[in-house]
């Protein structure tokens, strides 16, 4: 199994957030919609959660507090699911994306009944999204290499978004289908840049009807500064928690900042002592999750080199542990990409396969307002 070819979308200045997702709903429809038709959480979980009593409060808080503090971006979603349907499916589609977009903020409050639908594949619906990254800032080098893992129903529906906005900021957001760019990577033309970890807070630690975190992504992509994406990050009241890697390319910085619900948020400067971050909280403390895989990633990582790009790409593409590598290849988690952020050449390398040997598919200049791009199709 394998990523098919990964598109690119180009787009705007738009006349408004709400033409600019029509617009990405349109040119890949075919992409959502089959997302929408497989994806196992969504019609097994969330699609039956939905129709329950149980479901209106929480769906309904998280719609109107979310659309409240965003609304242009709310704007953009409705877009990108109008686009996508069809007039008979439109309302299906609008509620399926809305969904998908809030799936961290709800699964945590499906019932156990729900969760263990007896016509569900549950070792595909209870898996976590895993992802790993490995980052130092030192005297020779400055690096952020980051794996997109999720579930392998995801391979094959995402894509890029390569956007300008009316006010001249440009971004470049890998995204998932039917998705608010970006839920995984992506950097814009002020320079700033980030990359994503999920972490599994315990139940006691989230908080219904809070911010989403696509929506606080979304809007990283907008961001003037690193020190104005902490802000960004800090004053969302998140339901659950996350890792945000913020990457300043112009200042050569990067922070590790871990959030948790009730604005709790603790930022780890990275330096020269490479620092590699699963789905587990490191720095803030909090109740979380028992995960065996992140912990074998960490335990794995701990005692490989980290003194070269090859090495951390080697890192990325290690395969020892049989149960949970850090490069993973199915059967429930399978890793996308991986993307290469190097702060002194200021560029960002998306390489397909294994990134010990894999295809680099494209490589971003992150130097200019322009954001070029360059697909190579040739292996690292």
């Amino acid at each position: 199994m394998g990523e098919k070819k990964l598109e690119m979308f180009e787009i705007g200045p738009c006349d408004n957030p709400y033409h600019m997702g029509f617009l990405t709903g349109q040119r890949f429809s075919d992409k959502i919609r089959s997302r929408l038709s497989t994806d196992l959480i969504l019609q097994n979980q969330l699609l039956p959660f939905a129709k329950t009593p149980e479901s209106q409060a929480l769906i309904k808080a998280l719609t109107i507090n979310n659309q409240k503090k965003f609304p242009k971006y709310w704007d953009e979603l409705l877009g990108t699911a109008e686009g996508s349907g069809v007039p008979v499916l439109h309302v299906l589609i609008i509620i399926q994306m809305i969904l998908i977009n809030f799936r961290k903020e709800i699964l945590p409050f499906l019932p156990k009944s729900t969760a263990g639908n007896s016509n569900a594949d549950t070792s595909l619906c209870n898996a976590p999204d895993d992802c790993s990254d490995v980052l130092v800032v030192s005297d020779t080098m400055a690096i952020a290499a980051h794996n997109e893992d999720a579930n392998v129903a995801l391979v094959g529906h995402t894509y890029i978004i390569k956007a300008t906005l009316p006010n001249g900021l440009s971004f470049v957001g890998y995204t998932y289908a039917g998705e608010l760019p970006s839920c995984a990577f992506g950097f814009n033309s002020n320079g700033l840049a980030f990359t994503l970890n999920s972490v599994p807070p315990s139940e006691a630690e989230i908080v219904a009807g809070g911010i989403g975190r696509n929506f606080i992504s979304r809007d990283l992509l907008e961001a003037t500064s690193i020190d104005d994406a902490l802000r960004k990050i800090q004053s969302s009241e998140v339901s659950v928690g996350h890792s945000y890697n913020l990457i300043n390319i112009g200042a050569r910085r990067i922070l590790n900042v871990e959030t948790a619900s009730r604005n709790r948020v603790s930022v780890h400067e990275v330096g020269a002592t490479p620092f590699f971050h699963a789905n587990m909280y490191l720095h803030l403390q909090v109740e979380q999750v028992e995960d065996d895989n992140s912990k074998s990633r960490q335990e794995r990582a701990a005692i490989l080199p980290k003194r070269s790009k090859d090495d951390f790409l080697s890192l990325l593409g290690d395969t020892d542990h049989k149960r949970y590598p850090i490069y993973m290849t199915g059967p429930t988690l399978y890793t996308l990409c991986t993307a290469m952020i190097d702060l002194d050449d200021k560029t960002l390398s998306i390489i397909e396969g294994n990134p010990k040997n894999g295809k680099v598919a494209c490589i971003f200049s992150m130097s200019t307002k322009e954001l070029s791009h360059i697909e190579i199709n040739q292996y690292y």
